[in-house]
């Protein structure tokens, strides 16, 4: 009886993994089926070749990021400040963002990448677009508050400042009612 393959979606999983630690340089077959334990035959059973693989842990990027997020957020019971605040986490959630700040750097290197990635970034802004829009009736005003709260979302993970007597999260919170919310909270 022969072993049993390798699941074509840990092969992605294992490539998502090394992306994010080593970049697109790191996701070499030899080095995902010493990662999995096993011998690197089973992965030309799945994929054509590296770049068959590259593609599919961009879609699976894509469909974690976005249409994961967006199915979950759409099902999400509160207003439209705790939609938005889950939708970032989830977005940009412990195994996410790496991944995510690992595909921004390649698509500087890859303009197939980087194609892939306005795509999923323009999706993203029209989620938010959409939320915000609902209670901003000024379409320049609505993607400008958009831009910050993506930017916010995205940024806060770099910025390496103190907020005085309030935490990151407190700041946030505050960035968020304010980006959020017509007029004065």
């Amino acid at each position: 009886m022969s072993p049993a393959r390798t699941a074509r979606g840990r092969w992605v999983e294992a490539g998502l993994q090394a992306l994010a630690s080593g970049g697109p340089d790191a996701v070499r077959v030899e080095a995902l089926a010493r990662t999995l334990g096993v011998t690197k035959g089973g992965f030309y059973g799945y994929f054509a070749d590296r770049d068959a693989l590259l593609s599919a842990m961009l879609d699976r990027w894509e469909q974690e990021s976005v249409d994961d997020v967006l199915t979950q957020t759409q099902v999400q019971d509160g207003d439209r400040q705790e939609r938005a605040t889950h939708a970032a986490r989830l977005t940009f959630s412990p195994r996410l963002l790496p991944i995510d700040l690992a595909v921004r750097t390649w698509a500087q290197q890859d303009e197939s990448v980087a194609d892939r990635l306005r795509r999923v970034d323009s999706r993203r802004m029209e989620m938010l677009r959409e939320l915000i829009g609902t209670v901003c009736r000024d379409p320049l005003e609505a993607e400008a508050r958009s831009l910050l709260a993506f930017c916010a979302a995205l940024g806060a993970r770099f910025l390496a400042a103190r907020h005085g007597s309030w935490s990151r999260d407190e700041v946030l919170e505050r960035a968020a009612q304010l980006l959020l919310n017509p007029g004065p909270p």
